[in-house]
């Protein structure tokens, strides 16, 4: 049972994922490593599939393997999240607590993930 829920949650988590390639507010790169951490434990198949995707396989098995990401994509991802930032405030006003998560965001992008 614990198999079939470890596949549902990873589909859900790679779906998740997929629809933040479209859309600037979900992350992609966080939930395809839990769709990968959820199907190693659950269906060979689907993480073999999923680590040999040519668009998305590369960037979890480098994260898999060396443990972190590009520059330039630290930096697409940083300025990515500060752009919806700016929207956010453009459509609420200043706001503090906004402000405040942006920024611990930017410092775990900054310093937690390395660069590789």
């Amino acid at each position: 049972m614990q198999k079939y829920i470890y596949i549902t949650l990873g589909i859900v988590s790679m779906l998740l994922g997929l629809a933040g390639i479209i859309l600037p507010i979900l992350p992609t790169t966080p939930f395809l490593l839990l769709s990968a951490a959820l199907f190693i434990r659950s269906s060979n198949r689907l993480y073999r599939w999923l680590t040999e995707n040519p668009v998305l396989g590369s960037r979890i098995k480098r994260f898999r393997e060396q443990g972190g990401m590009l520059l330039k994509e630290k930096i697409y991802a940083i300025l990515l999240m500060w752009l919806m930032i700016g929207t956010s405030l453009f459509f609420t006003g200043l706001n503090i607590y906004i402000i405040l998560l942006g920024l611990i965001g930017t410092l775990v992008m900054g310093f937690k993930i390395k660069t590789l």
